[in-house]
């Protein structure tokens, strides 16, 4: 009799523990979200006991493990270009989480400091070396600017934090896109290294006169300031979530692959952006691992990312996605398969 019983204890505990092991899903990628996610992940796994392991390792560490299919999906702050696209054997989709704001931030006991778009391409193409440079003087009268260096410090791995830096940089100077361009791996004319947001705004933090580009939630963390951006319409905005958000306020595409930056938005604060999870329309091909059990559970996170989940953006300092982003969102979601099975209805 008892051991029967324990026979039954142990195949029940057989089935928990295979279950369980299905609903434990892996990502890697963006680092731009990566506090997002893991409150995301954390409730997620309290509400409904399924684990996510989510790697911060950059936008292009993820895109890689994504197309060697080691992961069930990808955080990419930089969407796919067509040419990307056809290295897949299967269609990527772009699931928008939620909108974000790279920041300019710099140490210095000084706040509020205004940029313009010619002073940011300057500094970090090396023609500004000084904080009292006269250009950064004349937009920043009421402040005592120091006569010490600039140190430069940009993202040393591929990123999508880069890439949406660079994609505005190439959007307001022409030097800029000439000389150097965009992407998630550029060629840096100067600058320090540093590894993800994290390493970019600690390395900010040690230097005195250090200024970078991170994510804004990175910069607060840090006690780091910010900067205050000159947009389109010259008006100097800081980066929040209203003024994100008005960023966003142009018409979508249904795959939402678009670039925010520079926005026309006489509000909108100019160097925001969507953040991805790419993930493979039919599940299946993600990893030979994937089931259908693991696949469905892949959808509903996703589901839950762009519904309930998005109460937690904007006390981390992110957007929540507008209405239309969510539309576009479910009518992604709602063509994930796995061999043709659909998972969500």
């Amino acid at each position: 009799m008892i051991k029967k019983f324990l026979l039954s204890i142990s195949i029940i505990w057989l089935i928990f523990t295979n279950l369980y092991a299905e609903t434990e899903m892996t990502g890697a990628g963006a680092t731009f979200p990566f506090p997002l996610y893991s409150k995301m992940f954390d409730e997620y796994y309290k509400t409904y006991g399924v684990k996510v392991n989510y790697q911060s390792i950059g936008s292009g560490g993820g895109i890689r493990q994504l197309k060697s299919k080691t992961v069930d999906f990808a955080g990419s702050d930089a969407f796919l270009t067509d040419e990307q696209l056809k290295e897949f054997d299967d269609e990527i989709l772009h699931i928008p989480t939620c909108l974000g704001a790279v920041v300019i931030t710099y140490n210095l006991d000084i706040q509020d400091l205004k940029f313009t778009p010619e002073i940011i391409a300057d500094i970090f193409l090396g023609k500004i070396t000084k904080w009292n440079d006269e250009k950064i003087i004349k937009v920043n009268q009421d402040k005592n600017l120091p006569n010490m260096s600039i140190t430069v410090v940009r993202r040393s791995d591929g990123s999508g934090t880069t890439f949406v830096f660079t994609d505005y940089l190439s959007k307001v100077s022409n030097q800029w896109r000439e000389k150097v361009g965009r992407g998630t791996s550029v060629n840096w004319p100067i600058g320090l290294g540093g590894k993800g947001n994290e390493g970019v705004s600690g390395l900010v933090r040690q230097i005195p006169g250090a200024i970078g580009y991170v994510e804004l939630t990175y910069a607060l963390q840090n006690n780091l300031p910010v900067g205050i951006i000159q947009n389109r319409s010259g008006k100097f905005i800081k980066p929040t979530i209203e003024s994100i958000t008005l960023a966003s306020n142009v018409k979508l595409p249904e795959d939402m692959r678009i670039s925010i930056t520079d926005t026309e938005n006489k509000d909108g604060y100019p160097i925001s952006s969507f953040t991805y999870i790419l993930v493979y329309k039919n599940l299946k091909k993600s990893n030979e691992k994937m089931t259908y059990e693991k696949a469905k559970g892949v959808a509903d996170l996703l589901w839950w990312m762009t519904h309930q989940g998005q109460k937690y953006t904007k006390p981390l300092s992110y957007a929540p996605l507008g209405i239309q982003a969510v539309e576009n969102a479910e009518k992604m979601l709602k063509k994930l398969h796995f061999d043709g099975k659909i998972l969500l209805k």
